[in-house]
């Protein structure tokens, strides 16, 4: 499973001015007229309910720079315990989701049309309403993550493998 292509993102959104953001993997484009794409996003972090709230996400596309320090914050902290937004550079995008500005290649915003149940997690569709390049950098894939950081997999990701023992 490990061998399939994936990027790294931080996919984020807003709740009542509240700002909250995770690490993702699962961000694909899905069509081209009009220019849709989706993310999968776990049931029960923090940002799925921000997302179903305010109907938006937005998604920063991490550069091979991005230190493990940012992707620590973003993937293995909760927005319910720590203010994510308060340690990095971002700015407010056109729906009013934050954009992490901070080692990220490019940004896309989007608006939900539809979300489809998955299980453990819900597949958000969105049609995108703004996108740009930030950086000049590198995207980051998820086996640069894995084979160059030494980056794990949290449990609530959608490419979570159980270690057999």
């Amino acid at each position: 499973m490990h061998d399939l292509n994936y990027g790294m993102y931080v996919v984020s959104s807003v709740k009542q001015r509240k700002l909250n953001g995770q690490i993702a993997n699962t961000v694909f484009q899905i069509t081209a007229k009009p220019i849709q794409i989706a993310t999968s996003i776990n049931k029960e972090n923090l940002t799925h309910e921000y997302i179903e709230d305010s109907g938006v996400f937005s998604v920063s596309i991490l550069s091979t720079e991005a230190p493990f320090t940012l992707i620590g914050l973003f993937g293995f902290r909760s927005g319910i315990d720590v203010n994510k937004f308060e340690k990095v550079n971002y700015r407010m995008g056109i729906t009013g989701a934050p954009i992490v500005t901070d080692y990220s290649t490019g940004y896309i915003e989007a608006r939900v049309t539809k979300h489809i149940d998955a299980g453990t997690h819900t597949l958000f569709i969105g049609r995108v309403v703004d996108a740009g390049k930030l950086g000049s950098g590198k995207p980051m894939s998820y086996d640069y993550y894995h084979n160059v950081v030494k980056g794990k997999t949290p449990e609530k990701a959608a490419t979570y493998l159980e270690v057999k023992k």
